[in-house]
């Protein structure tokens, strides 16, 4: 690596420690529920709100993201990403305690620490992407390999914490948990970021709304995020209810084992991924990500089941980094908007890939395996938008606007 580009370390750690905060932040609470349900009295129906209250605020964050951000400054954005993440998680600690009802400081504290989530997934990929990095592919694979290490030490940290000092002792963690964003704010003052574009004025929404490759983006990122929400968000019931494991231990085989294959194909590529082809490598991820759901979903055997969970983990893994990497020097005049916008797909089919699997389950009787399922077109139809960009490279109506 050339001195030029060793100045930019401390960017790219800063930006690693950002998305280990995003998995805080988005892991951490859900551990809690049953915490909040006896201590609280918050009843489920109101719990199964948090998480919903996270990715909406989320969702509202990409969108206005794509206005505001170059206006205000990249920097200026990502340190209060840094400063609502440690706040929100210090706010959880305390804030339910002021309220007669505490689901309302619960919720406004989810709503603070979305906030800085929301920055951080919109802001982190395009501030590394305007590092001078060679095999920038790589690097934005390795990059979200962060979110995967930080989801699974959130787990196991968490787990021996409650095992040594209770769960009564939640508060003290949640603190604990806050000092990794505080110091990353120092980490967002002192490095160097460069703006996307050169510093250029990037395309406005209105312009990318009229790219086809736009479009085709969008749909890729959807499918992307329903591909590895629908697996990840169920993976502990269904370790639970279709394969009859306990709760501590469908926890670790569910999500905890999700989050090390994911993370672990994700530093492969970054540390291999300029000798691989990003294209191929993606068709061959949504074809693996469908064997896996078919694995899980039709099989009888628990151990196939459980193998198609941790494939799912191998194949999705550089789904989201990967439509990242392929569309953005396809569009490079993207800019924040462009970001943005993807962060908000990649959301929405975080939101709606469970959701859907939620409710074919439900409709089938509480049938998990029936969702999953239905949870393959995801990544099928991710397939066919690949084969597209690959065949309509050379025609310029994919590439400009019209």
């Amino acid at each position: 690596m050339s001195q030029s580009q060793n100045k930019y370390n401390r960017t790219l750690l800063a930006c690693y420690l950002g998305f280990i905060t995003q998995a805080v932040t988005a892991n951490f609470t859900p551990l809690l529920f049953l915490m909040f349900n006896k201590t609280y009295d918050v009843t489920l129906g109101k719990i199964a709100l948090i998480p919903a209250v996270f990715f909406i605020t989320q969702l509202v964050v990409d969108i206005i993201c794509a206005k505001v951000v170059d206006k205000i400054g990249y920097r200026k954005c990502i340190v209060t990403s840094c400063l609502c993440s440690a706040i929100g998680l210090i706010l959880l600690a305390f804030l339910p305690e002021f309220f007669a009802e505490p689901f309302v400081g619960i919720i406004v504290s989810v709503v603070v620490y979305a906030i800085g989530s929301g920055l951080v997934e919109v802001l982190g990929s395009p501030i590394v992407e305007a590092c001078p990095f060679e095999h920038k592919e790589a690097v934005m694979s390795l990059l979200h390999s962060f979110y995967c290490w930080g989801s699974v030490g959130v787990i196991i940290v968490s787990t021996i914490f409650f095992r040594f000092f209770g769960m009564g002792k939640w508060k003290i963690l949640s603190c604990i948990w806050a000092l990794i964003p505080f110091f990353n704010i120092y980490n967002f003052l002192v490095c160097p970021i460069e703006r996307p574009n050169n510093g250029e004025k990037g395309m406005g929404l209105v312009a990318l709304f009229k790219l086809p490759l736009f479009w085709v983006a969008i749909i890729l990122m959807v499918c992307a995020g329903a591909s590895e929400l629908s697996m990840a968000q169920w993976a502990s019931a269904f370790a639970e209810s279709a394969l009859g494991l306990s709760k501590n231990i469908g926890d670790l085989a569910g999500p905890c084992l999700f989050a090390v294959s994911m993370g672990t194909i994700r530093a492969i590529f970054g540390k291999f991924g300029h000798r691989i082809n990003l294209m191929r490598f993606m068709i061959f991820s949504g074809i693996l990500s469908v064997v896996s759901y078919l694995l899980a979903s039709l099989s009888k055997l628990p151990v196939l089941g459980l193998l198609g969970c941790v494939l799912c983990g191998f194949s999705v893994a550089i789904m989201w980094p990967g439509t990242i990497s392929i569309c953005s020097p396809r569009i490079p005049k993207g800019g924040t908007a462009l970001f943005a916008m993807l962060a908000m797909s990649g959301d929405l089919g975080g939101a709606a890939g469970p959701v859907l699997v939620g409710n074919i389950s439900q409709i089938f009787g509480n049938n998990l395996k029936k969702g999953l399922l239905v949870g393959s077109i995801f990544p099928l139809v991710l397939i066919a938008m690949i084969l597209l960009i690959a065949k309509s490279e050379s025609k310029e109506s994919l590439i400009k606007p019209e």
